[in-house]
């Protein structure tokens, strides 16, 4: 009886184990399925960077409830880098070795939504060929960032904020109760007080995430942080294009500040790069819309004169352009002197009062 007992014993560790090794080996695959998009995603901007007043500030911020396990609200413009924020959260918590699940809130099907989050059993649904695990379960012990948190259909946030109080979720088609530990990180560009006033919120799941709220800056805020970006996207862009590298000339670095940047910090990541693929074939200069422009400027056109010779056109965009990189430029040369012997005005031959409202009408602002 004893020999068999330890042979039934012996049996019964092996089938744990094996089990145990199971469910860690389908852990690590949700993973690194999970991850390798995270990867990808992560190559596309670098760290934070910033030495304005209001990025110290955030930065601040960051340290201080980064080691904590308090829920997270990232607030700030699409392209302002809230995605980066989340990433240094996670890096300076204690779960740092554990995974970072990001998952876009408006790019989930609406009939999705539950298997994506929760998981679901084989035969839940029509599709459901096995078992599945969500997000909840891939970030066990680790974070969680909801992207684009404000998308959420209503009639899913009650489930949200039960896995968000209690820890406890189901998968689809399933009756067992499963107990997660992840740290949440919230993010989104709307107004969320203004969406639970006007109904489209849950007011509780709304307090529930906004435990620590932080506001990342747009970029017209932050406009003396713009010549550290640019130089680091453009020392990004070179390396990956395999060209030589590139420095902005300050003209340049000017008119990169003089520009409101409505797409934020991947707008200029993208203007950089687009700037860096043209300047094969010419110079290095920047295409940037005036200020109020919503559509593409028309083409521009040649006509010959009476001699023969082929003048080129130039269209209202393309002249608004030209005398902005033109008033840019002469300051920049004068370093903002508008008045008086040497100054802007006199340089451009206008008065003073006239220089200063075109720079009011284009925008343009004085570098600190």
């Amino acid at each position: 009886m004893r020999i068999f007992a330890d042979r039934i014993a012996a049996a019964l560790v092996n089938a744990r184990a094996f089990e145990e090794i199971e469910r860690l080996r389908s852990h690590l695959e949700i993973e690194n399925r999970y991850l390798q998009e995270e990867v990808r995603e992560a190559r596309a901007l670098g760290e934070i960077i910033g030495q304005n007043a209001a990025m110290r500030t955030l930065l601040d911020q960051v340290q201080m409830v980064a080691p904590t396990d308090a829920t997270v609200l990232i607030l700030g413009e699409s392209g302002t880098g809230k995605e980066l924020v989340a990433r240094e959260l996670h890096r300076g918590s204690r779960r740092a070795e554990r995974p970072l699940i990001r998952v876009n809130c408006a790019s989930v099907p609406r009939e999705l939504y539950e298997s994506e989050f929760f998981g679901h059993v084989k035969g839940a649904f029509t599709g459901a060929i096995r078992d599945r695990a969500g997000r909840f379960e891939a970030a066990d012990g680790g974070t969680l960032l909801l992207d684009e948190v404000g998308e959420i259909p209503f009639t899913l946030q009650s489930k949200f904020l039960r896995v968000l109080q209690e820890k406890q979720y189901e998968r689809v088609g399933e009756e067992r109760t499963r107990t997660v530990d992840v740290r949440i990180i919230a993010a989104t560009n709307r107004d969320l007080k203004r969406e639970v006033h006007e109904g489209r919120f849950r007011q509780d799941l709304y307090y529930r995430l906004n435990v620590f709220p932080v506001t990342v800056p747009p970029l017209r805020e932050r406009r003396d942080d713009i010549p550290l970006l640019a130089a680091h996207f453009l020392e990004q862009a070179t390396q990956r294009l395999g060209l030589p590298p590139i420095r902005l000339t300050d003209g340049q670095v000017r008119l990169l500040q003089s520009y409101d940047w409505p797409g934020n910090v991947r707008e200029l990541q993208n203007a950089l790069e687009r700037a860096l693929i043209l300047a094969r074939k010419g110079v290095f200069q920047f295409d940037l819309p005036v200020r109020g422009q919503t559509e593409t400027p028309p083409v521009s056109v040649l006509f010959a004169d009476a001699a023969g010779a082929e003048t080129r056109i130039l269209t209202e965009t393309e002249m608004r352009d030209l005398e902005r990189r033109n008033i840019v430029a002469t300051l920049d040369k004068v370093r903002w002197k508008i008045h008086g012997s040497g100054g802007a005005a006199q340089m451009l031959g206008l008065k003073p009062t006239t220089l200063i409202s075109r720079i009011k009408k284009l925008g343009l602002q004085r570098p600190r």
